[in-house]
């Protein structure tokens, strides 16, 4: 295992030291100038039509979409991945994560608007797609929407599934009454029966699930880490002075990259919201909305739900709480250890809690994402004893995740997420001007008074989608 994980380690810092940091932010910049910055002239539109009913009884609300999308983004890499991100990164880490959040807006929006213009049609109405199917179409490449599908499956499936499991397990390390032996079987094997069970009742019980439970996790967390802010608020002002000093302290950047804030930043940056990677489009295609632009908008609102809001509140009531970040301390026993010391032990038991439902409502949204894969890879609906084989085998991998190491199940996660990203975004920079024309017909109609309702023709797509003809 030891050799395994060197070479995924090595494979990981190859692509965010080289490869990946050029991607992501180069992607992010140019579809941030291309949309005329829209996560900041249409932010507003975003908080409006996220409440938006859909067109048909009984179809899925944007709000709905965007539950499931930030149910796997925001996860146990809110509060994990953070924390790992300050130890081993240093407080500039912070900074990046926030620069890739703001930038990777634009790419969010893009690769869910073309989710929207491209998604297919269930025999009951209802809509699915993703990068799979706006690759095939948009691009007429079958080979590599099937590339991007089975990455994706063996990401979500897998690397993220056995993450969320480990992260999941390692808070509880905290207890005496844990065992470094027994406790990551036990802990992995009522998470893998309990997710199988629920999986059982299909898409519809995740969507509600999910909508159910994230909004609860999101505002408690919020108020826990506004409470710890404010009660520290003398030090507020010293720790964004690190954060900002770290952050462009470039002599330590470049001298030790792999290392560094920076790439920190961008994989934990990425991991957290996922802009950019391919996964939130999957959900965007289910939302039944009269123009592709408000799901488009939706999606973008969710990054900065993730990053802007729930990763800040982890970094602020972290270092606002007096414990210095070490990197022996990366990961859950770092935020076990600041809320002990702002809030006692009522602390540990909080994110204990916030942990199980946070990996608990990630693990149900990245099955959405799969079950939406599966359908594009089989190239039909797959079968209920497919269905519940498959979930078995799901439910056992996520069994595994809770007892590999921290190193290993990191490492696979970020390399996996990679290559999404290193498929998806060179694809919608090809495509994206469907997405621009696509938003100035938006813009148009609302400049005009107009709830916007979009035809297919007006890009020059009709009859080449099976929707908005």
């Amino acid at each position: 295992m030891a050799v395994i994980n060197d070479v995924i380690n090595a494979i990981s810092s190859f692509m965010y030291s080289k490869l990946l940091i050029f991607i992501l932010l180069g992607g992010g910049l140019y579809f941030t100038l291309a949309t005329k910055f829209v996560q900041i002239r249409l932010f507003g539109d975003s908080l409006r039509v996220v409440m938006e009913k859909p067109e048909k009884a009984g179809g899925v609300s944007s709000f709905q979409a965007l539950m499931v999308s930030t149910a796997s983004r925001v996860g146990t890499g809110n509060i994990v991945g953070v924390a790992t991100a300050i130890c081993l990164g240093g407080y500039g880490a912070v900074f990046w994560m926030w620069v890739i959040a703001f930038i990777g807006g634009g790419s969010a929006f893009i690769e869910s608007t073309l989710a929207q213009i491209y998604k297919k049609r269930y025999p009951d109405g209802g809509s699915y797609g993703g990068p799979a199917y706006y690759i095939e179409q948009g691009l007429h490449s079958p080979l590599v929407a099937t590339l991007f599908a089975v990455s994706m499956l063996f990401t979500y499936a897998g690397g993220f599934n056995m993450l969320a499991s480990y992260n999941l397990q390692s808070t509880f390390s905290v207890y005496s009454f844990y065992d470094p032996v027994t406790s990551p079987i036990v802990l992995g094997a009522i998470l893998a029966v309990t997710v199988g069970y629920c999986l059982m009742g299909g898409g519809k019980r995740i969507v509600a699930a999910t909508s159910a439970l994230v909004p609860v996790m999101g505002c408690l967390y919020v108020l826990v880490a506004l409470y710890i802010t404010f009660t520290h608020l003398s030090v507020l002002p010293s720790v964004i002075g690190k954060i900002m000093a770290d952050a462009f302290d470039f002599h330590a950047i470049f001298a030790g990259f792999s290392g560094s804030c920076l790439m920190y930043g961008i994989k934990r940056g990425l991991f957290s919201n996922e802009a950019g990677v391919g996964s939130a489009p999957n959900a965007a295609a289910a939302a039944d909305v009269s123009h592709p632009v408000k799901q488009g908008l939706v999606q973008m609102l969710s990054v900065f739900i993730d990053t802007l809001l729930l990763c800040t509140c982890t970094a602020m009531m972290c270092l606002c709480s007096g414990i210095v970040p070490d990197p022996k301390m990366a990961g859950a026993p770092y935020v076990q250890a600041s809320l002990q010391a702002s809030l006692g032990m009522a602390g540990p038991i909080f994110i204990t809690v916030s942990m199980v439902l946070f990996a608990f409502t990630t693990l149900l949204g990245n099955f959405y994402y799969v079950d939406n894969l599966l359908i594009y890879l089989l190239k039909r609906i797959p079968s209920k004893k497919f269905m519940f084989r498959f979930r078995i085998c799901a439910s056992l991998i996520i069994f595994v995740g809770a007892v590999l190491s921290l190193d290993l199940v990191w490492n696979l996660a970020d390399v996996l997420m990679g290559v999404m990203a290193i498929i998806n975004i060179p694809s919608i920079l090809l495509m994206h001007k469907s997405s621009i024309k696509c938003l100035d017909d938006y813009c148009a109609q609302k400049k005009a008074g107009k709830n916007p309702v979009f035809k297919a023709s007006t890009i020059g797509l009709e009859n080449k989608v099976d929707f908005w003809n």
